[in-house]
């Protein structure tokens, strides 16, 4: 296969200087095919960008800085391109011989200047793969900004997933095109000199922040609900939620409680601000409450986080994530609650966060927000599917079977209920762990997967704050997170309310 991306020379971005795109595990060649200008950009972008590269990002180079583009690659491919996939506005050649034409859109307009007035507008586009002989749709996403540090980080982020989304179609499996909506913006359009200078005063704002308290920093509501609880009214209301204490210089997050040998215990991440890397914590439960101290349960040199619990065969069995490794892993409890064993390595060789298995019609599924490489942590999901716990896991046929940073990374068991399956999601379209979602499946097997969200869950009256990203629940017991202002020194306590400012992502962690 020869794929050839058209790009303009004028505006030529590190990104576009591959020589390879990575097609399920495959390298295959790409030649670039630069072409005339068709729309100026705005005065000075490059001059800002590389404001953006000395001050947000640390003085690191990104895929949105220049290219000195060097010729083209023609020889080392030869021949008509089988796949032409064109990032330029330019209409397409009618004499191109290509047996498939390939081309992004940026809420639904062709070019790098309308993903750059999506992100002016106050938003990343959603992205379209349009095959242009056609006119279909061969894909959509609407990629996540947790790592989108100003315009130039905007620009490289929806660049990313637009690669993913090409690299998916082109491995030939099936695409699952979801129904996103295009983002309506805030109305409030700066030019890119304001934009940038809004989003340096901001920079510098979090690293004040930073200095002063820790970022971020997570904290588990707990309560007692005898009714129905938030998956029957799809809200937070009902009996007032408890914070589980910690000890200022921790956080605590995704918990999960379970009831074992006749014990209920909530297990938790436990990340020491100190150190930056998360372990696996714990904490029992009685009838009134937590009972007795925060024990640590699980921990190795690589940061864990979402200790996802589940029994089978008479075991009780824990996958915590383990993202920054490179793998998914199963420990098995040998002593509750305070001994695990690595038993096993259910998947290797990528990055998937907050791995969740259900079982649905004979088979177990697994599923976790993917990345490969670029781009956000919370907008890919990608599903597996095994007869057994332990695998052998097989990836869905049409893997990532989704890709919207609404409604993609896993934030709690699945529920059952009036014989519905139902999952509940992040939903981060305003920052990571912004907001909860309950996603009725409608549709699962090895080949199809389809999701409704039916309820949206933000922080208000009865949680107050900015965050929310985790719901279980183990009879009684329901459990949440958010996170609060927690400053570095107890001196400066009585100056910084208990409300909820930051978010957590996976590996880092911003504001």
């Amino acid at each position: 296969m020869i794929i050839e991306f058209r790009c303009e020379r004028e505006y030529a971005r590190q990104w576009m200087g591959r020589e390879t795109l990575s097609i399920d595990g495959r390298d295959v060649p790409v030649r670039i095919a630069w072409t005339a200008t068709t729309e100026s950009r705005p005065a000075g972008l490059d001059a800002l960008f590389e404001l953006e590269r000395v001050v947000l990002h640390r003085g690191k180079h990104s895929g949105a800085d220049r290219l000195n583009p060097a010729p083209e690659r023609t020889r080392a491919c030869g021949g008509t391109a089988d796949v032409i996939v064109d990032f330029t506005g330019a209409a397409r050649d009618p004499n191109c011989s290509a047996l498939l034409y390939l081309r992004p859109l940026f809420n639904g307009v062709a070019g790098e200047n309308a993903a750059l007035a999506a992100v002016l507008a106050g938003d990343l586009p959603v992205i379209d793969i349009a095959n242009e002989v056609d006119g279909s749709v061969l894909d959509r996403g609407h990629p996540s900004g947790e790592i989108a540090a100003g315009l130039s980080g905007a620009l490289e982020t929806v660049m990313a997933r637009t690669l993913t989304m090409v690299a998916a179609i082109l491995s030939g499996r099936p695409r699952l095109v979801p129904q996103l909506a295009h983002p309506a913006g805030n109305g409030l359009r700066r030019g890119p000199v304001g934009y940038v200078a809004r989003g340096l005063a901001v920079s510098i704002a979090k690293e004040i922040y930073r200095l002063c308290c820790y970022a971020p920093h997570w904290h588990v509501g707990w309560r007692f609900n005898d009714g129905g609880g938030v998956w029957q009214t799809g809200d937070l209301s009902g009996p007032g939620w408890n914070v589980l204490g910690d000890p200022g210089n921790h956080f605590y997050a995704d918990p999960f409680p379970i009831t074992w040998q006749g014990r209920t215990f909530v297990f938790f991440e436990d990340l020491d601000h100190r150190v930056g890397k998360g372990i696996i914590s714990a904490v029992e439960f009685g009838d009134a409450g937590p009972v007795g101290e925060v024990i640590p349960v699980l921990e190795e040199p690589w940061h864990l986080s979402y200790p996802f619990l589940i029994e089978d065969d008479g075991e009780l069995w824990m996958i915590p994530e383990s993202s920054t490794r490179g793998d998914v892993a199963i420990y098995k409890c040998v002593r509750f609650p305070d001994k695990w064993e690595r038993y096993a390595t259910l998947l290797s060789g990528l990055e998937l966060a907050d791995a969740t298995i259900t079982r649905h019609n004979g088979l177990h599924y697994l599923f976790g927000a993917w990345r490969d490489g670029t781009g956000g942590y919370s907008d890919a999901l990608t599903i597996y599917y095994a007869d057994r716990l332990l695998g052998p896991w097989l990836p869905h046929a049409s893997n990532p079977v989704l890709i919207d940073r609404a409604s993609t990374r896993p934030a709690g068991n699945f529920v059952t209920l009036n014989d519905k399956l139902w999952r509940p999601v992040q939903d981060c379209a305003d920052g990571y762990g912004a907001a909860l979602a309950l996603a009725e499946v409608v549709e699962l097997s090895p080949t199809a997967f389809k999701q409704i969200v039916r309820h949206s869950l933000k922080p208000g009256p009865t949680w107050p704050g900015r965050k929310l990203h985790t719901l279980n629940r183990c009879g009684r017991l329901e459990v949440i997170d958010g996170s609060r202002v927690q400053p570095r020194m107890r001196a400066f306590a009585s100056y910084f309310p208990s409300t909820v400012v930051s978010a957590r992502t996976s590996p880092s962690s911003a504001v």
